[in-house]
């Protein structure tokens, strides 16, 4: 079995309560657009029904970006080099993760996911898979600086982005993240990331409103999170999810939509919400293959290698970390 040591980087108070998250969500509800943050979805129960999600036949991503991970495994191998330590950022249950370890003979596996019990989990699993893998878990925010564990501060990295998930933040904050990630990696680094590409509105829209309702339970998890965290008491039954395509911003947005007036209190505060006001839960960018190298170049990545799936449009993109200049 795999080394494993556990490093956690989230602050909590004394109720056990992620401070980050109280405070996100009433920053959120404060606001005259509703809004929660995506990365809150994902407590234990949230991430169980994400890995639900990736199984359906309406939800291309994981489909897609499997099926590029052992389709390219040789070419990827070769343009990454061995003895990497490979950095997962968001790593959920790690699934896509082997077939990456089994093409490029790591150093070392680091994920990172904010979801402790899910990690935790995930990480033993692959632990035992990959015999003699060092595995350093990390319970962190990653969309917020995390500092790698020292085990590996010697050894060249590479960055694991997948699922499309830099797709669920607006430009500005997708770029800060990939500069963070960045500047944590170092010189030398390697980023491998999913990209959703733009397709079809239908498909777009199937994919996060499902006919078997899954994605309206992961969505609808978040209120029922707030309640049992933040000592809330909203009537979870009197909101609808609704997902739909905004072809200004190149996204899908789900929300959370109220049946009718509400009142409700979260950690004692009042809220009020009009029938058909909503809760932004989530975006999910969708880029064209310009747009996508742009958001890297700007990041300080350069693209070095494509590659694409066409049916549905989806792509894998290996960068390198770019010295920054201040002139071409």
């Amino acid at each position: 079995m795999g080394v494993v040591r556990n490093l956690r980087q989230v602050d909590a108070d004394a109720a056990g309560v992620d401070i980050a998250f109280r405070a996100d969500v009433h920053a959120g509800l404060a606001q005259a657009q509703k809004a929660v943050p995506a990365r809150w979805f994902y407590d234990a129960t949230g991430s169980a029904l994400f890995e639900d999600i990736t199984a359906l036949p309406e939800y291309y991503p994981t489909r897609s970006e499997t099926d590029l991970l052992t389709r390219h495994a040789a070419d990827i191998a070769a343009a990454v080099g061995p003895s990497r330590a490979v950095v997962e950022l968001g790593s959920g249950s790690s699934t896509k993760t082997p077939l990456l370890l089994d093409a490029i003979a790591p150093a070392a596996y680091v994920p990172v996911d904010i979801s402790g019990d899910f990690l935790r989990d995930s990480a033993r699993t692959l632990a035992t898979r990959f015999d003699g893998l060092p595995v350093y878990p990390v319970e962190a925010d990653f969309t917020q600086r995390v500092d790698m564990p020292r085990e590996i501060a010697a050894m060249p990295k590479l960055g694991f982005f997948p699922g499309s998930t830099i797709g669920n933040m607006v430009a500005r904050t997708a770029v800060d993240l990939l500069r963070n990630w960045r500047e944590a990696l170092g010189e030398g680094s390697l980023l491998l990331i999913g990209i959703d590409r733009i397709k079809d509105e239908r498909v777009l829209e199937l994919a996060y409103d499902d006919p078997a309702g899954v994605t309206a339970a992961f969505n609808l998890n978040l209120l029922e999170r707030i309640n049992r965290e933040l000592n809330g008491d909203i009537p979870v039954e009197n909101f609808t999810h609704r997902a739909v395509w905004n072809g200004v911003h190149a996204r899908i947005e789900m929300h959370l939509v109220a049946a009718c007036d509400l009142d409700f209190t979260i950690d004692g505060r009042d809220y009020h919400m009009a029938a058909g006001e909503t809760i932004h839960s989530e975006n999910s960018h969708k880029y064209g293959p310009r747009d996508a190298n742009l958001l890297l170049r700007a990041s300080g990545w350069t693209p070095v290698a494509t590659w694409d799936d066409t049916d549905p449009a989806f792509a894998l993109i290996l960068a390198e970390a770019t010295e920054f200049r201040s002139a071409p």
